[in-house]
């Protein structure tokens, strides 16, 4: 009996995983505030992997901010995080991944969600903000301006309901125009006002199966 109540547990744990990928596959289209999602959620304690043969953005923000949230084990954590934010972008072949650890009965369990891929429409996404704790990519802006004031930063600006967590007069960055190549991220949350993914194909692996 305690197997069996420890594994429910563990799978509400995994459940969580769903809920990007199912809310993305609606293309939301809900935008709160200024056009974006209003962000004051708790993060999940698991990161997740994206990898991407192209994002192409418009009116492109980046900024710090703090993610904040519980670990599976239901600890409190804050993690700094990159934010970045674009009015507008096109994504071409994306993978996303997470591994959800020691299921009962099963060990590690992995979800793997693709769109964008070839034969497929690029992805496409609208005030769009993304935590990221890691990024590797061969990135080219246009018009940028670095060391604007985060309090300055306009269409967008600041993700709308995570204002507390970011210094108005700290460092950060925006362009016009920003095309960033063979993109590896891990990141902690993405939000967005809408996102529509072609050729949608979400699949479950038993072990470890992530997109980098």
């Amino acid at each position: 009996m305690e197997s069996v109540a420890r594994g429910g547990t563990r799978w509400k744990r995994f459940a969580l995983v769903m809920v990007p990928s199912v809310a993305a596959t609606a293309a939301i289209g809900i935008g709160l505030a200024q056009g974006a999602l209003a962000a004051s959620f708790s993060v999940s304690g698991q990161e997740f992997k994206v990898k991407a043969k192209e994002l192409e953005g418009y009116n492109f923000v980046q900024y710090g901010s703090i993610a904040n949230g519980k670990t599976l084990e239901g600890k409190p954590f804050a993690e700094p995080v990159g934010v970045s934010g674009f009015k507008e972008a096109y994504i071409t072949d994306m993978c996303q991944s997470v591994v959800t650890p020691n299921v009962p009965f099963i060990g590690n369990v992995s979800l793997e969600l693709r769109a964008g891929t070839p034969g497929h429409d690029r992805v496409y996404a609208k005030d769009i903000y993304l935590d990221v704790s890691q990024l590797d990519a061969d990135a080219e802006f246009s018009n940028i301006d670095i060391g604007v004031a985060a309090g300055d930063l306009k269409n967008p600006g600041i993700q709308p309901g995570t204002e507390a967590k970011v210094n108005p007069h700290g460092f950060s960055q925006r362009a016009e125009k920003a095309v960033l190549k063979n993109v590896e991220q891990k990141a902690w949350a993405t939000t967005a006002g809408t996102f529509k993914l072609s050729g949608l194909s979400l699949r479950l692996h038993k072990g470890t199966k992530e997109c980098f």
